[in-house]
């Protein structure tokens, strides 16, 4: 990072071009009319966000927080698709960003602009206010900031704080190049017509919203105490039941393919292709003898930094040698495998014999026991001739240094009972003598013909002649052996990186491998089935289960869903609460997720046409996470899905209208779906909504249309008791069952009936008058009550006490005839 700032240290404020932009002619004229795009970017900690600027339509698009892996290829795909013409990144940057830029530099066919700015350019709060002061030409200039904000809401996704930071500094950017309003006032600012969702071509795009929701992802503390601030763990989801990698990097790579859901459809009969054959149970033997290879494969790009940094520890080597040796007996076994597979053919074509030459270089050189044991890297036998004379003259030098000992002993002073001659790394041989009573201070410790070196634990230790001679006849062994070994790890070191190229492909392929067979085992367990994929604009799912309820209840009822070209596009469902209309919903979605990444499906049979995108209008946050009501959250969510949505899309709208007046919902709702039916078939997106407003129905609000289709979720009432059969319907449900409901969730029988009475009263336009007043009777004695007692109060007695009269006895009778009225 230090080259690359050193570059623009001389520029204020904003740097000039590092790479120079593309195409340029010398005409700057010419350079100034023509169409720019301006991407802004971050990477931090795993994730990727970025935002950009097409001047050619006055757009901003953003990419959420998405996670992104250390060669940043998810940023490499979108920069190529869009070919940003200025990119603007912060000045503290992580390593990756700067090794990409340096890279994306060094390519001749593409130089675009790079732009640094100051990380505090790049806060949450100066992006926000930045929007907040952005030219909205579709916005009246009078508009409340409360209001602009709540509709920037709908606009722009405020959960992704990586990303409205890159916000920030590409809105700074553009005021300051002045994008597109060159020769106007300084005060008119860049304008910004449109806010659009980018998603990279051929991925389904799906929002963090409908990731929870559907319950794809789940995160949840440890329930040990000993783990609660170690992380969280994953809890019952989709991916949760799904991952059954047995490699960590293989449940990395699932976990990016529930990110990024695909519609390209040879990738996706790829995966299938894969899952049909370890779901065969005659292949059940393969599949075990793979994941148990599979279990030793360690972080390989973690392991080669190590090594190009030279700082590989005993451990790593190990580690090492089992990934490469479990790739080999891995590609061995697939060999035998059809090769008609394509990903069996690729392990078995690209995994090369260097993989192999690796592994005997390694099991040849490296002494695991010794390495680990030492904690540094040590070598076996015959590997190196001059390190074995080494290692033998020093496994020689206990007895040796014995009969040394023994003879400086005889020329010592009686009084000394015993010596030893000892070995010390870089200082060299010593003479050791226990320290005698007598020797008290350091002038004591003075002996005839010996150099006293130092104290330790009640021993004095000496050179002597002999032991100087040891030096100049023996010298540093230890050193001298681990400085050849080292030498040798060296040499090992950079043969295993001239052919790293090998480990990163057999790192994606066993990763690829490791994802379907755990697909697969959980279609075994759970008995899935392989859906039909198609570019067709259809869904068709056959009694579809949802796939974690199922787990959770003893009785699970399948429900089918079609929705074709042209008829039953939208489907409006109407029922009771607590009759599975959400769980019908939600079990739609997921079955078109898992179709989405390649595995198969909780159905008995399914068509399914590969959607753009799946949008949810579902309670998922709480209202005071962003600080709005949950109604103005209905309005932004249900915004993004009319916005955003094709009619390639799926969208999910549940109990739309709850925290508002039942008109304002039910009249939003009608011009919502109205607005879909009234389109072209080709534009209308598969639409499911659960609704508890009946009129909407009953009312005639929504146009007569073959894209049209009304269900309910089937119940039967048995005497007072409600139940609920979970299946569905056409249909509209003519009654919400309210007091029902209300008994089954426990309600006292007293609070309910009078509930009904309430209702029936409303409907029919009668009065309703409270049952807890007392009755006219009742009330007119308690009046005659009071007044007696004033007719009685003698008020020329000069014992009364006016006081009390009126605390003790009149105001109590006073307020609980107040209390009636």
């Amino acid at each position: 990072m230090q080259k690359v700032m050193a570059a623009l240290q001389s520029l204020r404020g904003e740097a000039g071009p590092v790479f120079g932009p593309i195409g340029l002619n010398g005409d700057e004229e010419e350079e100034e009319v023509s169409p720019a795009v301006l991407m802004s970017v971050l990477a931090q900690h795993g994730q990727v966000a970025l935002c950009f600027y097409d001047s050619s339509n006055s757009s901003l698009h953003y990419m959420k927080d998405t996670p992104d892996n250390s060669e940043l290829h998810l940023l490499a795909r979108v920069i190529q698709e869009v070919s940003p013409h200025v990119i603007i990144t912060s000045a503290k940057q992580e390593r990756c960003m700067t090794r990409f830029l340096q890279q994306l530099g060094a390519n001749p066919d593409y130089k675009p602009e790079v732009v640094i700015y100051p990380f505090v350019d790049f806060g949450v709060e100066v992006g926000k206010q930045r929007l907040l002061s952005a030219n909205l030409p579709f916005l009246p200039a009078s508009t409340p900031k409360k209001d602009k904000m709540s509709y920037l809401f709908s606009c722009i996704p405020f959960d992704s704080p990586l990303m409205l930071r890159a916000v920030g500094a590409l809105l700074k950017c553009l005021d300051r190049r002045r994008v597109g309003v060159e020769l106007e006032d300084s005060s008119v600012g860049v304008p910004i017509l449109q806010f659009h969702a980018y998603t990279l071509k051929g991925v389904v795009c799906i929002d963090l919203d409908t990731y929870s929701v559907l319950q794809i992802f789940k995160s949840e503390l440890h329930p040990s105490v000993y783990k609660l601030h170690s992380g969280e763990k994953e809890g019952l989801s989709l991916y949760g039941i799904l991952n059954r990698c047995r490699s960590k990097f293989g449940s990395k790579v699932l976990r990016e393919w529930f990110l990024r859901p695909t519609q390209d459809l040879a990738v996706l009969h790829r995966r299938q292709e894969v899952i049909r054959f370890f779901t065969s149970p005659q292949n059940s033997d393969v599949l075990s003898t793979l994941q148990s290879s599979l279990r030793n494969i360690s972080n390989i790009p973690t392991l080669l930094r190590r090594m190009s940094l030279s700082h590989t520890k005993a451990t790593d080597w190990q580690s090492l040698y089992k990934t490469v040796y479990s790739v080999v007996c891995i590609r061995d076994t697939v060999r035998h495998l059809p090769q008609s597979i394509q990903l069996f053919h690729d392990i078995s074509e690209g995994f090369s014999d260097d993989l192999q030459y690796i592994a005997s270089l390694i099991s040849r050189v490296v002494d695991f026991e010794s390495s680990i044991a030492e904690n540094r890297f040590t070598i076996k036998p015959n590997v190196d001739p001059a390190i074995d004379e080494k290692k033998r003259r020093m496994m020689g030098l206990s007895d040796f240094l014995t009969d040394v000992a023994r003879r400086e002993l005889e020329h010592l002073d009686t009084r000394i009972p015993s010596c030893c001659v000892i070995y010390i790394p870089l200082i060299g041989f010593l003479l050791s003598v226990p320290r005698l009573p007598s020797m008290v201070e350091k002038e004591d410790f003075e002996i005839e013909g010996l150099e006293f070196m130092f104290l330790s634990e009640d021993r004095l230790h000496y050179r002597s002649q002999r032991t100087k001679e040891l030096d100049d006849l023996l010298g540093d062994l230890h050193c001298d052996i681990r400085d050849m070994e080292t030498a040798v790890m060296t040499q090992l070191q950079n043969t295993i990186l001239e052919k790293s190229t090998a480990l990163y492909k057999v790192l994606d392929l066993t990763a690829e491998l490791d994802c379907l067979m755990a697909l697969s085992s959980a279609s075994q367990e759970y008995g899935y089935t392989s859906p039909k994929l198609s570019n067709q604009r259809r869904i068709t799912i056959v009694q579809g289960r949802h796939p974690l309820l199922e787990l959770c209840s003893p009785v699970f009822v399948a429900n089918s869903f079609q929705s074709c070209e042209s008829e039953g596009r939208v489907k409006v469902i109407t029922g009771p609460n607590s009759s599975g209309k959400s769980i019908y919903l939600k079990q739609v979605g997921l079955i078109v997720f898992m179709a989405l990444i390649g595995s198969d499906v909780p159905v008995k049979e399914a068509e399914i046409g590969l959607v753009d995108g799946i949008f949810t209008r579902m309670q998922s946050r709480e209202s005071v996470s962003v600080g709005l009501s949950t109604f103005i959250i209905d309005l932004n969510q249900m915004a993004q899905a009319l916005n955003s949505s094709t009619g390639n899309s799926l969208v999910l709208i549940d109990e739309f209208g709850k925290g508002t007046n039942t008109v304002d919902g039910l009249s939003l709702l009608a011009a919502s779906i109205s607005h879909w039916l009234k389109k072209a078939p080709v534009d209308v997106p598969h639409v499911l909504l659960a609704t508890n407003f009946h009129s909407l129905l009953q009312l005639g609000l929504l146009p007569s249309s073959s894209l049209l289709s009304v269900l309910t979720l089937e119940t039967a009432v048995d005497g007072d008791e409600l139940v609920f059969l979970y299946q569905l319907k056409e249909g509209i449900c003519q009654c919400s069952y309210a007091a029902n409901i209300a008994t089954l969730a426990g309600l006292p029988a007293s609070l309910v009936q009078r509930g009904v009475e309430v209702s029936e009263l409303y409907r029919t336009g009668r009065p309703i008058k409270r049952i807890d007043r007392a009755s006219s009777d009742e009330q007119a004695n308690r009046c005659r009550s009071v007044v007696e007692k004033f007719l009685c109060l003698d008020l020329e007695d000069k014992d009364l006490d006016l006081q009390y009269f009126m605390k003790q006895e009149l105001l109590p009778s006073a307020g609980e005839l107040l209390n009636c009225s």
